[in-house]
């Protein structure tokens, strides 16, 4: 079952893919720096460190992160 956890990850990142792309439409950032802030996002994670469970957490949220930028950093298609 899902926790609160879940559910605060779920809409933060819905809140900022919506803020991405409304970043991106109303062009106050070209494509290249939103893609730039994400691959900052995911490079945080990628070097977190922590006990197994938080690099466990941390390397799921950068893959996570690079499937967005490969998917042209959309969540939602």
């Amino acid at each position: 079952m899902a926790d609160r956890q879940d559910h605060s990850g779920m809409a933060a990142l819905s809140i900022c893919e919506a803020l991405l792309l409304a970043i991106k439409d109303r062009e106050l950032l070209p494509e290249h720096e939103i893609v730039g802030v994400l691959h900052d996002a995911a490079a945080v994670h990628e070097t977190a460190v922590g006990n197994n469970d938080e690099k466990d957490m941390h390397q799921a949220a950068a893959v996570l992160i690079n499937k967005i930028i490969a998917s042209g950093y959309r969540v939602r298609q």
